[in-house]
Parts: C-alpha cells; structure tokens; sequence
C-alpha cells in the first residue's frame, strides 16, 4: 500500500471542499451540525488555505487514489493539525499513521493537535501516532476552556516520515 501525501494545488481545492463534508458528517454526531439551505455542512475556513500564509492543504491518496487530506496551520511558532480525515474504507490500515506522520516531518518543531471529548477514538488513533513519532516525549491535558484533549510535541528536523511517500 503506497501512501502519498501532497499539497493540494489551487485547482484541487473543490476535492478537498468535497472531502470536508464527509468529514465534518463524521463529526455531526459528536457537535450536533446541520446542514445549511443547499444540503451541504461548509467549511468557512477552506479558502484561507490558499490565501493566506501559515495554512497548508494536503491530500492523500492510496496507490493513487483518494483518501483522506489534512490542513494543517502554523499559529503563534507552532504547528497545528487543524483537520485530518480519512476515509472509512482506508482506517485501521496504517494510512492514517503514514500521512500523519508524513505531514509531522514536513514541519518540524512544536506541534499541537487536539480532539473533541466526545470523539475516544480520535483520541486513541493520536496517542498512538504521536507516541510513535515522537517515541513517547508528548504531553497530553483537556483545555479547559473548549473540553479537547490536546497533545502537545516536538517533531525534530530530519524526523523520517515511516511507511509513506511523497
């Protein structure tokens, strides 16, 4: 299984927009969304991640097709996994550790990632990964404010990026 994670070009910005609204289905049963008048969630913030510097889109594609993406945007010095999704049919396969990984790699330093309280098995899926890519050196505590679980860490330069591509 090749994992291949790639900056989504300008062009490929309506694949990302359409892979949101699976994504953020996924997360109406934890937050409650609704769909607006036109029978899609939206995401507000999409085009910022081709105007503006510090924001990232990454698709991710399995033997070419795709899978997932992830926005990634750099605040205040430090790196945060502001969405990350992959699709159901390539989970508990290891692609969602290649791409995570791959994208920690292309931003070494501080890292912040964070999950809803409610989503357990985002919670499990980001200790492993990131105990992993950082062999364990990652702290963990809810903010009290928005009730996530963040996970906070450092990706050291020249970290490779295991089992993915691209």
């Amino acid at each position: 299984m090749d994992v291949q994670v790639t900056p989504a070009a300008i062009d490929e910005k309506s694949i990302v927009r359409n892979l949101l609204e699976f994504y953020i289905y996924d997360f109406s049963e934890y937050e409650g969304w609704d769909l607006n008048e036109h029978g899609i969630f939206g995401y507000r913030y999409l085009d910022h991640y081709w105007t503006e510097p510090g924001r990232h889109p990454f698709l991710v594609r399995v033997d070419g097709k795709l899978a997932g993406f992830a926005l990634v945007s750099i605040i205040d010095d430090r790196t945060h996994m502001s969405e990350f999704f992959i699709m159901r049919k390539y989970r508990r396969q290891g692609v969602g550790e290649a791409a995570a990984h791959n994208v920690f790699a292309r931003f070494p330093g501080p890292w912040h990632v964070q999950q809803i309280e409610r989503n357990v098995a985002a919670q499990q899926f980001w200790r492993v990964v990131i105990d992993r890519a950082t062999g364990g050196s990652y702290t963990e505590y809810q903010d009290a404010r928005t009730k996530r679980m963040v996970q906070q860490f450092t990706i050291a330069p020249g970290n490779p990026a295991p089992g993915s591509t691209g």
